[in-house]
């Protein structure tokens, strides 16, 4: 299947700032990970295409920003994604019972399918621990989520976390594929695909929303994303 035929889909990050969101997807999208990395401005947007039951699948993955003055943004990258990621870090606290207030910030805006992940980051930092894994799990149960724990500096089940949890939800949930193309084997990303990125606060620039609403062209009957166009946002120079 033509890059172009790819089924799309929308995820988006989560979360207090200095949780990993970025570095999360880092290590997805280009399996690095930057000690130094620097704080998100606005949103970063990338895609990533992968292979899900034999199905080109081409991933939407939106990086937001965990500080309060960026929260006003946020709303309008919600609508419409099929997989929110609310992420928090094992060794901070108030970095999970935030987690409380992410979900509520979805509140009526998420799509109805919408598939939701409880990540926790930072595994590889055991020993300072204070988020227990039965904590963690207790809470993804009662609200109906995935979950899985991470170390986007090592490495450490990222893959696991999409290609054992995410993709085959996806897979259930929007169809991906049929019995017949499903081999039992978990999905694999498309490394024969270049993956494409796009940062969109180069200039540490905000975001502003695209007069006629966001994400571009909307949803067809499978609950997947039209392709954006023109990067689906435009970044603006100078503060909101």
């Amino acid at each position: 299947m033509a890059e172009e035929d790819a089924q799309h889909y929308k995820l988006i990050f989560l979360g207090d700032q200095f949780v990993g969101k970025s570095s999360i997807l880092n290590r997805f999208y280009q399996d690095k990970f930057e000690q130094d990395y620097q704080a998100t401005i606005g949103l970063d947007f990338h895609s990533k295409n992968v292979t899900i039951n034999g199905n080109a699948v081409r991933l939407l993955l939106y990086d937001t920003a965990g500080q309060e003055k960026f929260k006003s943004l946020i709303p309008m990258y919600i609508r419409d994604a099929n997989i929110i990621l609310v992420v928090y870090d094992i060794t901070n606290k108030d970095s999970f019972t935030h987690t409380e207030h992410w979900v509520n910030e979805t509140k009526d805006l998420k799509r109805e399918d919408a598939i939701f992940v409880l990540v926790g980051n930072k595994t590889d930092l055991e020993e300072n621990r204070v988020v227990q894994v039965k904590e963690a799990e207790d809470f993804a149960t009662e609200k109906g989520f995935l979950f899985h724990e991470v170390s986007a500096k090592t490495g450490e089940n990222v893959e696991e976390l999409f290609n054992n949890k995410i993709f085959p939800e996806m897979a259930r949930k929007y169809n991906i594929g049929d019995e017949e193309e499903d081999n039992g084997e978990p999905a694999k990303q498309n490394n024969g695909t270049e993956n494409k990125g796009v940062k969109l606060n180069e200039g540490n620039t905000e975001l502003r929303k695209k007069k006629g609403g966001c994400c571009g062209g909307g949803k067809n009957k499978k609950g997947k994303n039209e392709a954006p166009t023109n990067h689906e946002e435009e970044a603006a120079e100078g503060g909101q």
